[in-house]
């Protein structure tokens, strides 16, 4: 099964449209399925007091409260119709957080088909119903929760009108960045089993390994940041991949698909040249004269593997050979 991923440009833009368009650029040469923005009104999301989050304050050259940071970093209805068709130029798909009821209804209007939900709005029921509402495919992260109010969300969309075959469940540390530590990766395997839903990782740690090795564990979608460059200012930029990276997670998750295979074991096609050389067959160990009982005195195994095989030992041992053997020709009778 193929893994959607998911690039993730955020707010990486700066509020700069040309900014977006070469981020969506990189995406697309990264051969990520997706290019993902952030739809908000900073007026709607917080309020106008509300402080900078200590990462936000350590990755921001702005002294400025978390509203002014947020509406520098909006993305208009223009501004989201020009990213779009460059998504679509490049041959990436394109899709947008939208982090309140108004930016989801622009963003429905615009003709998006996959809604992702923040880990922020995971409690958020009048955003879960609107959202559930819309009956389109669902991307529901869920930083910062337990299981209860994961279980809790997907009822809310559930009953909103939208099956759990429509949800993918990313899980997610909200830290930025996430350290290894509190990844608890596993939580990922606990949800789709106690939930039965599909499920996928938001990944914000630094590096690309745990994004492949959630893929190995069975995620369906992974999500991970990038940039242009770690060094611009903005919030989200240190945590975030540089383009080398991005290419380097997209291959490396496409191998692993590859590795992953079908789950039925079988000996594969460039193993079968082989088998012959690295197996064993029962040999004589000495010369045996014809009438000369098989015995483990005048019998060994050795390669190659085309004679009889060491499994039918037993049967072997006992019986009288038929005819001479040389000393390490391959036994060929039962």
């Amino acid at each position: 099964m193929k893994t959607m991923i998911i690039a993730e440009a955020g707010v990486n833009h700066n509020g700069e449209l040309e900014l977006a368009k070469k981020l969506i650029q990189v995406a697309a040469k990264s051969g990520a399925d997706f290019v993902k923005f952030q739809t908000f009104n900073a007026d709607r999301l917080v309020t106008k007091k509300v402080p900078k989050a200590q990462y936000q304050i350590q990755n921001s050259e702005f002294s400025e409260s978390q509203f002014e940071m947020l509406k520098r970093l909006e993305l208009s209805e223009i501004m989201h119709r020009e990213l779009i068709e460059a998504s679509r130029a490049q041959g990436i798909g394109f899709i947008s957080t939208a982090f309140d009821i108004e930016s989801a209804n622009m963003l429905l209007s615009l003709g998006q088909d996959i809604f992702k939900i923040p880990s922020g709005e995971i409690s958020n029921l009048p955003y879960l119903r609107h959202i559930g509402g819309f009956g389109k495919r669902v991307i529901l992260s869920s930083g910062m929760s337990t299981l209860e109010e994961v279980k809790d969300a997907l009822e809310v969309l559930e009953s909103a009108g939208i099956s759990k075959s429509q949800i993918t469940v990313l899980h997610c540390a909200s830290a930025y960045p996430a350290p290894v530590v509190d990844v608890n990766l596993l939580a990922m395997r606990t949800m789709k089993e106690s939930l039965n839903v599909e499920v996928g990782y938001s990944d914000h740690t630094l590096g690309i390994e745990v994004s492949i090795a959630a893929v190995a564990l069975g995620a369906t979608v992974i999500e991970k940041h990038f940039t242009l460059d770690r060094n611009l200012p903005g919030p989200d930029h240190k945590a975030s991949l540089e383009p080398d990276e991005l290419n380097s997670m997209v291959t490396q998750i496409r191998n692993i698909e590859q590795a992953l295979g079908d789950g039925v074991k079988r000996p594969m096609p460039s193993e079968l040249e082989n088998i012959d050389l690295a197996r064993r067959s029962i040999v004589a160990k000495c010369s045996i004269r014809e009438g000369e009982i098989f015995s483990e005195l005048n019998l060994s195994t050795k390669r190659p593997g085309t004679g009889i095989s060491p499994m039918d030992w037993d049967r072997l041992i006992g019986s009288k050979a038929t005819r001479n053997f040389d000393e390490d020709e391959l036994i060929d009778e039962a």
